[in-house]
């Protein structure tokens, strides 16, 4: 293993370490609405964000991809479903559905494949339709046995993939596209919390000084494992990424279940159980495809 792969592993291990723990983060502030979370994470990210930018001189590249209309427009829609996102993830981890947020970013790569699909023009090999068909055979058996859709662990790997394909087709950095897309929130998110909110959080804050710290770290808190995700993704194929992703959603599920206490009923273990085995196969059909691209240019 060469230095910079090494560099890679350890900056994308690290990145989705701390989205796997970030529920305990939420879980502190938990006295909040998500929608009022929501509204200090896209406050303080953006104030975060601003201020990497200005230490690293990139603040004129956000300038310039303000002057094009068409990346505007897609940032505006991956700004609203990351959003979405978001408060969903804030609510579910405040409420007790840690594990629904579990499966659906094990869903999540499988929603990632059909993207390409329907929208790239990309072609899935046999694998991956076997892969996207036990997915959703875990799906709608969770469906039959309980009666209801996973609609948490849906939205989430619905809301992160058209995340994913907006920022696909549009060509800015993460940390510049994550800027303009809280900007893009910022104003939007405030009318609510004006008008929409008990402001308890400012209550709060006044009261404790420690409170106050926590909801100012909803900036870092958001942005540095985007930043070690960009650092390690330049260094690394997409296959190891492929892997390293799924310990997010292990750690959720790990957490959980011995930490938190969750129920893991016999229903949502076999859909997991399906889930898991759809993506051993989608990692394996990835690697294997990674070796044959690497051999037939070498």
């Amino acid at each position: 293993m060469d230095k910079e792969t090494g560099k890679g592993i350890l900056f994308a291990t690290s990145a989705y370490a701390f989205w796997g723990i970030i529920p305990i983060y939420f879980k502190l502030l938990a006295a909040i609405s998500a929608g009022e979370l929501l509204v200090h994470r896209v406050v303080w990210s953006t104030v975060f964000i601003a201020l990497v930018l200005l230490v690293s001189k990139r603040i004129h590249l956000v300038v310039e991809h303000f002057r094009n209309p068409r990346t505007l427009l897609i940032l505006s829609a991956s700004s609203i479903f990351i959003a979405v996102n978001w408060v969903v993830f804030i609510w579910a981890s405040n409420n007790d559905h840690l594990i629904e947020t579990s499966l659906g970013y094990y869903i999540n790569p499988l929603v990632n494949v059909l993207m390409g699909l329907l929208f790239l023009g990309e072609r899935l090999r046999r694998l991956q339709w076997l892969a996207v068909g036990l997915a959703a055979t875990g799906v709608v058996l969770q469906v039959v046995t309980l009666g209801k859709v996973p609609i948490i662990s849906l939205t989430l790997a619905l809301a992160f993939g058209f995340y994913g394909l907006m920022r696909k087709i549009v060509s800015v950095g993460s940390i510049e596209g994550l800027f303009i897309e809280t900007i893009l929130l910022l104003v939007p998110t405030l009318l609510y919390f004006f008008f929409f909110t008990t402001q308890i959080s400012l209550q709060l804050a006044g009261d404790s000084a420690s409170f106050a710290l926590l909801l100012l770290a909803a900036g870092p808190v958001t942005s540095i494992p985007l930043m070690l995700f960009a650092a390690g993704v330049i260094r690394l194929n997409y296959s190891t990424i492929g892997f390293i992703q799924y310990l997010a959603p292990s750690i959720v599920l790990f957490s959980a279940v011995f930490i938190y206490h969750e129920p893991l009923i016999w229903q949502k273990t076999v859909t997991f159980i399906c889930i898991w085995v759809a993506l051993a196969i989608y990692s394996y059909d990835a690697l294997r495809s990674s070796r044959a691209y690497v051999g037939r240019i070498v």
